[in-house]
């Protein structure tokens, strides 16, 4: 079973509307190992709102921090440290989709960073935004993951934009599975219709 972790070049690019849509098209579990703020509201709360397969699980977060902010900040303020040993994958026998915090090098502590939590049999989904920056983000973050001996995909959200796009793909060679265009609303119509479109891709990962 595929063990598919999605992390982005930045906070808010658009990991948790991905993941809901890899969880969708593979009928996978989902896993966000560290949630911090929105608890109420969180991304495991909207990935199961956004889902309309049965199969799928939603399992707990190994640490769920009050304050929106990096993990190991947001962590300090609830009176503990994130122990990376404490981040345990779940046990199942279905694909899991296992969604990062932020980009890849997000403190999770002194010593560990989301990139610390990806195993070397997960395949990787690296999901790209454009914006003032984001070539820069995006290139320092397949990079990273090079030099851990991965080999990402990517998925491109928002709104096109052929030139950034392009030099990102050109600069890397990396696989492109995909785009997630700007919608007005995403709900689970929207959610099944990229689902039906990406799911050759995915299940060929």
């Amino acid at each position: 079973m595929k063990r598919i972790f999605v992390t982005g070049i930045s906070t808010e690019v658009g990991k948790t509307i991905a993941s809901a849509i890899i969880v969708e098209a593979l009928e996978a579990d989902y896993w966000k190992p560290v949630q911090a703020g929105d608890l109420d509201r969180s991304d495991s709360h909207k990935v199961r709102n956004l889902i309309s397969n049965t199969k799928t699980v939603i399992h707990p977060n190994s640490y769920a921090l009050k304050t929106p902010m990096s993990p190991h900040a947001a962590a300090e303020i609830d009176g503990i440290e994130i122990a990376k040993e404490n981040i345990m994958e779940p046990r199942t026998d279905n694909h899991l989709v296992i969604e990062g915090a932020g980009g890849l090098l997000v403190p999770l502590n002194d010593t560990d960073t989301i990139a610390d939590l990806i195993k070397t049999n997960y395949k990787v989904v690296v999901v790209s935004r454009h914006y003032l920056g984001s070539i820069n983000h995006s290139l320092l973050t397949i990079e990273a993951l090079r030099a851990r001996g991965m080999e990402p995909v990517i998925l491109f959200s928002g709104a096109e934009h052929p030139t950034t796009e392009s030099i990102i793909l050109s600069k890397t060679g990396i696989r492109c599975i995909g785009r997630i265009p700007e919608e007005d609303h995403f709900n689970r119509e929207v959610i099944r219709k990229y689902a039906s479109a990406f799911r050759n891709s995915l299940i060929a990962l």
